[in-house]
């Protein structure tokens, strides 16, 4: 196929060649990654035009069948988007026009670049998102099991980076689960908002072509209308915010959860061992062994807020359609390739976590026994300020308590003594059945 003519071209245009990679390089690019969401929904709007009476059935088949054909082709590598085409959905209507003649100039009927490239993006999104939720909920079970089987290890507890009270490894795993569990939550709630499709809307006005733009929802799976056509545009650019939003904060509990494991994977912690798959080495020092894959997960954070801050800049805008919102592809899809590669190691990684429960336990000195005093004289009638005062003087008589009595007596909800892990499991389940 020869460079294809623009879809806004009304006869032979010259384009200026450094004007058009200025203006269409990177967006070649970006949407290799939206092309099969974009075959999708030129083949609902088929159905839709077939439906309003735009196209005969013969039509509808013939672009049907070519809209999967040049899908398929892609995926295999047979139809290549490159820099003779604007854009993919240039491409999909040059290749379609090549085969099918004038049928093929029909698909682009009572529709806009806007919309097809709206849809695309809130296929994309929606798909992102589903993966998103899949990973949490993954995530959230493989802790929540291993919390369960180490509930009763004792283990240190620590604020300010300072060793503060005993708790329990449990503790401490159920704890990153229900940060997880909450991140699934969000994701979910992301979902809801970009549920919704838009293609029909054309370029923000609408169009006097009647097409069944329920019929193409329901035909592309999404939930409800993107209804409002001025809404619909405008959304571009915010729903993009709502799905990096949902996946910042699983970013932000990956790297929570990485920092502590650097700190215990350290000689001087101790207190796990990584898998050897998720470790290197040095080019120069044999004796090394670098935990790389917990310090690159921390590294997906701040891509992920690079990527919020693009999309932010951009939506400084009025009403309507601007191409600066070609921007935003860019950051949402280096954002989502990023950040779901590394959080989809981090299910297999808690598997083969090896905990050393003996230096955990050993790590508990009698100083951090000290607030199980005071509240112990509380319950004799001392008023807490002067219990605490008490409890200070007596830490070098605290030597000969125990990490078990002092998670044993830990009874309040959700601390090491009563984790209640069948309520986040509880939770868990209930996400999981929407």
């Amino acid at each position: 196929m020869s460079n294809a003519s623009p879809l806004w071209a009304k006869g032979r245009v010259e384009l200026d060649a450094a004007v058009q990679r200025f203006c269409a390089a990177d967006d070649i690019k970006n949407d290799r990654e939206l092309f099969v969401h974009d075959v999708k929904g030129s083949i609902a709007h088929v159905n839709a035009l077939y439906r309003a009476a735009i196209v005969t059935i013969a039509e509808r088949d013939a672009l049907a069948a070519e809209l999967v054909a040049v899908g398929r082709d892609f995926m295999e590598g047979r139809f290549t988007l490159d820099e003779r085409f604007e854009d993919c959905h240039s491409a999909i209507e040059a290749r379609l026009t090549e085969r099918l003649g004038e049928v093929g100039m029909k698909v682009h009927t009572a529709r806009s670049r806007n919309d097809q490239v709206l849809t695309a993006l809130r296929l994309y999104v929606r798909a992102q998102l589903e993966r998103l939720q899949a990973v949490c909920t993954a995530t959230c079970e493989r802790l929540l099991a291993r919390a369960k089987a180490s509930a009763s290890v004792p283990m240190p507890g620590w604020t300010h980076l300072q060793r503060a009270m005993p708790t329990s490894l449990g503790a401490f795993l159920a704890g990153h689960a229900e940060g997880f569990l909450d991140d699934a939550h969000a994701t979910r709630a992301a979902l809801e908002v970009v549920d919704a499709c838009p293609l029909g809307t054309g370029a923000g006005f609408g169009t006097s072509v009647e097409l069944d733009r329920d019929g193409e929802a329901a035909e592309l799976g999404f939930v409800r209308l993107a209804l409002n056509v001025h809404a619909a545009q405008t959304g571009r650019g915010k729903l993009e915010l709502f799905a990096l939003q949902a996946l910042h904060l699983a970013t932000l509990d990956v790297r929570r959860f990485a920092w502590d494991l650097s700190l215990f994977a350290s000689q001087e912690g101790g207190f796990v061992r990584l898998p050897d798959a998720y470790t290197t080495g040095s080019s120069l020092m044999p004796n090394k062994r670098n935990p790389d894959v917990i310090e690159l997960l921390r590294t997906l954070a701040p891509t992920v807020e690079g990527a919020m801050q693009e999309v932010a800049g951009v939506l400084a805008l009025p009403s309507g359609y601007h191409r600066d919102l070609q921007a935003t592809k860019a950051p949402l899809l280096r954002a989502f390739a990023r950040g779901l590669a590394g959080l989809d190691l981090v299910p297999a990684l808690v598997d083969a976590l090896a905990f050393d429960e003996a230096a955990l336990r050993a790590a508990i000195t009698p100083d951090m026994y000290a607030t199980d005093r005071a509240l112990e004289l509380v319950t004799e009638g001392v008023p807490f300020r002067e219990a605490y005062r008490r409890a200070a003087a007596e830490i070098p008589t605290l030597a000969e308590r125990t990490p078990e009595a002092s998670l044993r007596a830990r009874r309040s909800l959700g601390a090491a003594g009563n984790l209640a892990i069948e309520r986040l499991e509880e939770r868990l389940r209930s996400l999981k059945a929407v």
